[in-house]
């Protein structure tokens, strides 16, 4: 891509985006536009940013390539650290006392480094304390781009990605080699996980309830009002009590009727009040 984007090119992008996907692009972020849509723009011959704006409104499997190519896949394992230190030491055990099946959403799970990350922390939680978790663990994993889900699904890492958070002692004992530079999530953790697609402008409605619901690192592509009804509906999907997890540079703010913060010193979370302390 070698042209100029006029502002008026720009503006239309990206509130055809944010009306697809909700990912709110900033000012100023013409270049993100030309580096992830370059090998679309030339496969579909397309030599304005117009021309792909007017393409979209009628071509589903276009719309759908433009979402997947402009959503941020950066992920790491076990990313930010305090999330699943809380998760191991001090929900899972209290919710093991339950004796029920522990429902968990990853919400944007992108390339499955969450959701597996998470189902590492429950086998290690396991092993330490056999017995204790007689109820069944499930992990329902979403995200809106086809590719990350395809990735995720497929649980087949090269070395540079698992370097990124992934210790050596939890590589020997969750992945098996496969090749020179192919690691695959071993079936033990991998069954735990459903992956989906979703995209968070929808209806949570068919996802179920969830002790505890991770949605990290996502919300800050979203408008304020997006967020806020993510927040809200997310809400719905939490059973009382239940924990939500946002990333280290967000945070559920006007709805402290739904949620209250809740410190571990160090890392937070926000517990889902109970519908009869937020009717009001």
């Amino acid at each position: 891509m070698s042209f100029l984007i006029s502002a008026t090119e720009y503006d239309q992008f990206q509130q055809k985006l944010e009306q697809y996907s909700g990912i709110k692009l900033g000012d100023n972020k013409e270049y993100l536009i030309t580096s992830r849509l370059r090998r679309l723009f030339e496969s579909e011959s397309f030599t304005t940013l117009a021309e792909l704006n007017t393409a979209m409104e009628r071509n589903l499997t276009l719309k759908g390539l433009v979402i997947d190519a402009m959503t941020t896949n950066e992920t790491l394992w076990f990313r930010d650290d305090h999330p699943f230190r809380i998760f191991s030491e001090k929900l899972l055990p209290e919710l093991a006392k339950t004796r029920r099946p522990i429902r968990i959403w990853s919400a944007a799970c992108s390339t499955g480094q969450e959701p597996y990350s998470l189902s590492i922390a429950v086998e290690e939680f396991k092993r330490k304390n056999p017995g204790t978790l007689s109820g069944d663990v499930k992990i329902i994993a979403t995200d809106i781009s086809p590719t990350a889900l395809d990735i995720a699904k497929e649980g087949i890492y090269p070395q540079l990605a698992l370097k990124r958070g992934m210790s050596d002692v939890h590589l020997k004992k969750y992945f098996t080699q496969q090749g020179d530079d192919e690691w695959k999530i071993n079936a033990e953790i991998q069954r735990r996980i459903e992956f989906r697609s979703l995209n968070l402008q929808t209806s949570f409605g068919a996802l179920g309830k969830f002790d505890i619901v991770f949605c990290r690192n996502v919300l800050i592509y979203f408008s304020a009002d997006s967020k806020l009804d993510i927040l809200k509906r997310m809400h719905t999907t939490l059973n009382d009590n239940g924990h939500l997890f946002v990333g280290a540079s967000e945070a559920v703010n006007q709805l402290s009727k739904m949620y209250r913060m809740q410190q571990f010193n160090p890392g937070i979370s926000y517990q889902a009040l109970p519908p009869e302390k937020n009717s009001r």
